[in-house]
């Protein structure tokens, strides 16, 4: 009988349930696509140096994180990631750089993402509507595709249908970025080739290694992965990978970013990150390890049939008028309920700015004994949105919203970014609340 890493590679999606997965494996062996396409790459980030001082990539999820990720590894002072309808945070940017001498990066690979065509719209009517300013990655045939035809964008990547969003850091959608970031490229794909080659072998398989070590975690009761913290902020884009891959059928690997490893309902997630330069090493054996961790766990890991359910909610809201985002519920009343095994999610639908005055509020939720997770909304709904309806009902969660100040228009909606990431905390709650998790919210404002 085969291995399970020579049924992976033989694309073989009686894997995992015997759906479509395989036509998601596309990730496998894109290092080697991807590599004709380095000189273009650096030639593009060429001419961008030669013309603009800064880089804005506007992006959700699976097109934001991967580049966040590198953002923080190599230092790029110059590279900014915009993945908040935070009004404060998108005027701070705005203000934080010179709008002549900026390039829009806009990432989507549906190309129909509502925060990104809404950051699109905004700087594109800021900037006078220069397509030069402008380039896109998306997949061909995509709604943003065709707008960045007709608007004369300065380039436009394509994407690749059968690779995911979340395992999308060593296509185009990680490789422009680090062009952009002067990242030596050859060597940053070396690494990743060197893990590529690693992961198809059954012995000395990092990849498997890890994938079973998760899996056998989980069915022994420790789902919380306690990921190593690090100064390139890995856990972000991990939280995803996990999260969305494998937190479905009340299943679900619950991935928590710097939490201690210490406790019987978890374990450690390593890092390999001895050098900058092992990012995408490092990137690849977790895509096949999460992988392998949907084989244990007998789930689809490239499908995330839940994320709709936010994005419906919100557009309703949307359609109602101006949400309602009044606190309700009280922590006291949350945090009694917690039982052995739960874990306390924080969803901070705030300015970014803002996150460090949450830590009383993450005190209180370490104080139960319990896991804590938290995440910035929206960015969160395209990562852990899927495990928190998907996954098993153990989560607390506490949504979090502050003053949003003035609004700010987006160019052809009837809504601005203040309305909008409030009908996005509402929209949240309601599909959490219409799935039967336990939650509460609170205001910014409000915590002591």
């Amino acid at each position: 009988m085969k291995s399970i890493v020579e049924r992976i590679w033989a694309y073989d999606a009686s894997v995992w349930t015997g759906g479509d997965e395989d036509r998601w494996l596309g990730w496998l062996d894109v290092v080697d696509r991807i590599r004709p396409h380095v000189e273009e790459l650096n030639a593009f980030a060429e001419g961008v140096g030669k013309q603009f001082d800064d880089t804005v990539l506007l992006g959700m999820g699976g097109s934001s994180l991967a580049p966040e990720v590198l953002r923080r590894t190599f230092v790029a002072e110059s590279f900014h990631v915009l993945d908040t309808t935070h009004p404060q945070a998108i005027r701070r940017l705005e203000n934080a750089v010179d709008l002549d001498r900026t390039l829009f990066l806009v990432s989507s690979k549906s190309g129909s993402t509502l925060e990104t065509r809404s950051h699109l719209e905004y700087f594109w009517d800021r900037t006078g509507g220069r397509g030069a300013q402008f380039a896109a990655i998306t997949d061909p045939g995509s709604e943003l595709e065709r707008a960045a035809t007709e608007r004369g964008f300065r380039a436009v990547f394509a994407g690749e249908p059968e690779i995911g969003g979340r395992y999308s850091a060593l296509s185009m959608f990680g490789l422009v970025p680090a062009a952009l970031m002067d990242v030596d490229l050859e060597r940053f794909l070396n690494g990743a080739a060197g893990m590529v080659d690693a992961c198809r072998g059954d012995d000395a398989n990092p990849g498997l290694e890890l994938g079973l070590r998760l899996g056998k975690g989980w069915r022994d009761g420790r789902d919380k992965i306690c990921i190593d913290a690090s100064p390139t902020g890995f856990g972000v884009w991990a939280e995803q990978l996990l999260a969305e891959s494998t937190g479905k059928l009340g299943k679900g690997l619950i991935p928590a970013p710097g939490e201690s490893p210490d406790g019987s309902d978890r374990q450690r997630g390593e890092l390999l990150l001895a050098d900058p330069y092992d990012l995408g090493a490092e990137l690849y054996r977790w895509e096949f390890a999460t992988a392998v961790a949907g084989h244990v766990l007998g789930i689809h890991p490239f499908d995330q049939p839940n994320v709709q359910a936010a994005k419906d909610r919100t557009n309703e809201v949307l359609a109602a008028g101006e949400p309602n985002v009044e606190p309700r519920g009280s922590l006291d009343e949350l945090f009694a309920k917690t039982k052995e095994g739960d874990y306390v999610c924080i969803q901070a639908f705030v300015d970014p700015a803002r996150e460090g005055e949450l830590a009383p509020v993450l005190e209180r939720a370490h104080a139960t004994g319990c896991v804590v997770t938290s995440g910035l909304g929206p960015r969160y709904l395209h990562s852990t949105g899927q495990l928190h309806k998907g996954g098993p009902n153990t989560g607390l969660f506490v949504q979090v919203v502050d003053e949003t100040g003035a609004e700010l228009a987006i160019p052809g909606q009837d809504f601005g970014f203040a309305r909008l990431i409030r009908s996005q905390a509402a929209g949240d709650l309601a599909a959490l609340e219409e799935k039967g998790r336990r939650i509460v919210r609170i205001r910014l404002e409000d915590v002591r």
